[in-house]
C-alpha cells in the first residue's frame, strides 16, 4: 500500500507538470503566438463577416421565362420584378441591378391560363455567397401557355409595282407551294396561307424567278420550317377575249359560237376561216361540236367557250 509521502510526492510532479505546461503556452513564444491569433482573427472576420447584416429592395429586375417546347406563352406577363434581398452589407453594396436576372421555369406547368407563385424557393437569381433572396414583387403572375402544333398552308405570293401598260402577270408560281407552319394551336388552326414578302415586279415585261424570297408571318411566336421560296413569274401581252362564229361542215349554214382568250396581238391575227370543228363524245357517250384552233396556236390560246365537256 502507497505511503502517504508517496502520494505527497506525486500530487508535487503533476504541479510542476501543471505549470510547466501553462508556461509553455502563455509565456514562452507570446509574440509568434499573438500574431497567430490575429491573422485567426482576421481570417474569421474575412469569412463570416462582421459587418452589420441589412436588406435592400431592388426594382426593374429583369424576369425570364423558360418552357417546354411544346408550349407557348401568348399572353404578355410581366417582364420585370422588384426584390428584397438580405445579407452581408458589404456583399450586398457591391450588387447592381444591371447584373441580376429572376428566372422562373414553366417546363413542368401545363397549357391553360395559370397564375404562377414567385418565391424564393421556385425562381433562381445568382447572388454571392452569404446573401439571399427574401422576397419578391409581384408574388403572383397570368401565364396563357398553349400547346404548340404544326400545320401544312399554303404560300400566298404578294406584289408591289405594275408591270408596263399592254402587259399582265400570267401566273405566280412559289416552290413550295407549300409550308409547315409551327406555333401555337389557336393560331395555326386558324391560319390558312402564309404571304412572301413584297416582290417588286414594276417594269417586268418577260419571265423571271425571285430567288429565296422570305416568307412573313404575322405572329411572331410562330415559325415556318422553310424559310424563304422561290416565285416563278410568267408575264407576257395583254389578253383579252374575242369571240367567233365558226361554220359547221356540213351544218347547212350553222356555225358554232366559240369564246377565244390570248394575247391581244394573237387574238386580233385570227381570221374566222382559220378555226374548223371538230366532233367530240362526253363522258356519256353523246356527241357535241368543238373548235379547233391552229396548230400554232395551240397551248397559247384559251377556248373559253364552249367548254370542254
Amino acid at each position: 500500500m502507497p505511503s502517504s509521502e508517496t502520494n505527497i510526492d506525486e500530487k508535487k510532479t503533476g504541479l510542476l507538470f501543471f505549470r510547466h505546461v501553462l508556461r509553455k503556452v502563455f509565456l514562452e513564444d507570446w509574440l509568434t503566438k499573438l500574431v497567430a491569433l490575429a491573422i485567426t482573427l482576421a481570417l474569421w472576420i474575412g469569412v463570416t463577416g462582421l459587418s452589420t447584416p441589412t436588406t435592400r429592395r431592388m426594382a426593374d429586375i429583369p424576369l425570364t421565362l423558360s418552357y417546354s417546347n411544346k408550349t407557348e406563352i401568348t399572353n404578355s406577363p410581366i417582364q420585370a420584378v422588384s426584390i428584397v434581398i438580405s445579407g452581408d452589407k458589404r456583399k450586398i453594396n457591391q450588387i447592381t441591378e444591371a447584373g441580376l436576372v429572376v428566372s422562373l421555369d414553366l417546363s413542368d406547368v401545363q397549357p391553360g391560363d395559370r397564375v404562377i407563385q414567385l418565391t424564393a424557393d421556385n425562381v433562381s437569381i445568382d447572388l454571392p455567397l452569404g446573401v439571399r433572396l427574401q422576397e419578391i414583387q409581384p408574388s403572383r403572375i397570368a401565364v396563357r401557355l398553349e400547346a404548340v402544333e404544326e400545320k401544312e398552308v399554303a404560300v400566298k405570293v404578294e406584289t408591289q409595282g405594275d408591270v408596263p401598260d399592254g402587259f399582265e402577270v400570267y401566273s405566280e408560281t412559289a416552290t413550295p407551294g407549300k409550308v409547315r407552319v409551327r406555333g401555337p394551336s389557336s393560331y395555326i388552326r386558324s391560319l390558312t396561307s402564309v404571304s412572301t414578302d413584297k416582290i417588286d415586279i414594276g417594269g417586268k415585261a418577260t419571265d423571271f424567278t425571285a430567288r429565296q424570297t422570305p416568307i412573313s408571318l404575322s405572329n411572331p411566336k410562330a415559325t415556318t420550317l422553310e424559310s424563304v421560296v422561290d416565285v416563278m413569274f410568267k408575264i407576257g401581252e395583254q389578253r383579252v377575249e374575242r369571240s367567233f362564229q365558226v361554220p359547221i361542215s356540213d351544218g347547212g349554214g350553222k356555225r358554232l359560237p366559240v369564246v377565244l382568250y390570248g394575247p391581244t396581238s394573237m387574238i386580233s391575227a385570227i381570221k374566222p376561216g382559220e378555226l374548223a370543228t371538230e366532233k367530240r363524245r362526253d363522258p356519256s357517250g353523246a356527241e357535241y361540236l368543238y373548235p379547233v384552233l391552229p396548230k400554232d396556236l395551240e397551248g397559247k390560246i384559251e377556248i373559253r367557250k364552249p367548254k370542254v365537256q
